[in-house]
């Protein structure tokens, strides 16, 4: 049996998969809120105990950058070392990669079925792929192409100096700047992000903060109610929020397409975009997708799909522990 591990700085996705012929079939499966276990090793703990079994591979996939084995995550105080995890389980090695790189190789266990197309591109376009995931954190992936088959690589691009591209895009770095000492992709391409840029919009009077609105996001998570809002229409500064989280959205993931040469298509992950996949599917998107001067042709002839199955890392995971770590 293989154990595959999904590692966010929200949630912690932990499965039993089984290899068939058919591909990879989840057995048992469960989540916890991250910050609620002290640790990788006292999650596993749990979900072993619940579903015992007698594992043949394992693979961990984290929200951090993995060196040597280890990950200091980046949203969550957590160090994972798989030399530590693997002695846990009593197994010889488990692997321990980059959660967008889970994703990467997860691609290959979707069908069309679990994709939402953007952008069409140019027919048969082959070469390169980008993943960037917006969730709690922004994570960007790739997968070089050999000539025969794709190669996962991870990435720690999400947290690239932020670039502003109108006016507007300046102040909210100016306003972002008064409250981080580096601004950075992330700090405005992820859930806080959201909420980072609702907040410039109210603290700089460029949108107004109804009374219910204030209320909603004091007792709930803001950022799904922001996202929410905007998506029923019933807020003016919400929609406003969304709107330009969306281009810098589709800004970025225009930027990554062009660093590695994406001409194999561009996929968006993570929590984020299924649950606005309707805005995402306005011009605001692509525009700022493909808005890069000279290079527009270019990014106009590069797929752009979205991943709907949430389950993607746990089966890139286990792809992965298939390959390497049996």
């Amino acid at each position: 049996m293989i154990l595959a591990g999904d590692i966010g700085g929200t949630n912690t996705r932990l499965a039993l998969v089984q290899a068939t012929d058919d591909g990879l079939r989840i057995t048992a499966e469960k989540t916890f809120p991250s910050r609620e276990r002290v640790s990788l090793e006292a999650a596993l703990a749990e979900f072993l105990g619940i579903h015992p079994c007698e594992l043949t591979s394992c693979t961990i996939g984290i929200a951090g950058p993995v060196r040597n084995g280890r990950c200091e995550a980046t949203n969550l105080p957590w160090v994972v070392d798989s030399r530590s995890v693997a002695r846990r389980l009593g197994m010889k090695r488990v692997g321990l990669i980059n959660d967008l790189e889970a994703n990467a190789y997860g691609i290959a266990a979707l069908g069309k079925k679990d994709f939402v197309v953007l952008n069409r591109g140019a027919p048969k376009a082959r070469g390169n792929i980008a993943i960037i995931s917006a969730g709690t954190g922004l994570g960007e992936a790739g997968m070089f192409w050999d000539g025969s088959i794709h190669r996962p690589f991870a990435t720690e691009g999400g947290h690239t100096d932020f670039a502003p591209r109108n006016h507007l895009e300046m102040e909210l770095l100016q306003y972002c700047m008064k409250h981080f000492r580096r601004v950075s992709y992330e700090r405005l391409v992820s859930g806080p992000g959201l909420v980072n840029i609702y907040r410039f919009l109210r603290d700089t009077g460029k949108a107004e903060e109804p009374s219910w609105l204030a209320e909603e996001m004091r007792h709930g998570d803001p950022a799904p109610v922001i996202s929410g809002c905007a998506l029923e229409g019933k807020s003016p500064i919400c929609v406003q929020a969304l709107e330009i989280f969306v281009s810098l959205y589709g800004a970025e993931a225009g930027n990554l397409a062009l660093k590695v040469l994406a001409m194999g298509g561009v996929v968006l992950g993570g929590g984020i975009a299924p649950k606005i996949i309707s805005k995402l599917k306005e011009p605001e998107f692509l525009n700022a997708f493909t808005a890069k001067g000279r290079m527009r042709p270019l990014l106009q002839d590069i797929p752009v799909r979205v991943i709907m199955n949430p389950k993607t890392a746990l089966l890139g995971a286990a792809r992965h522990a298939v390959l390497f770590n049996a």
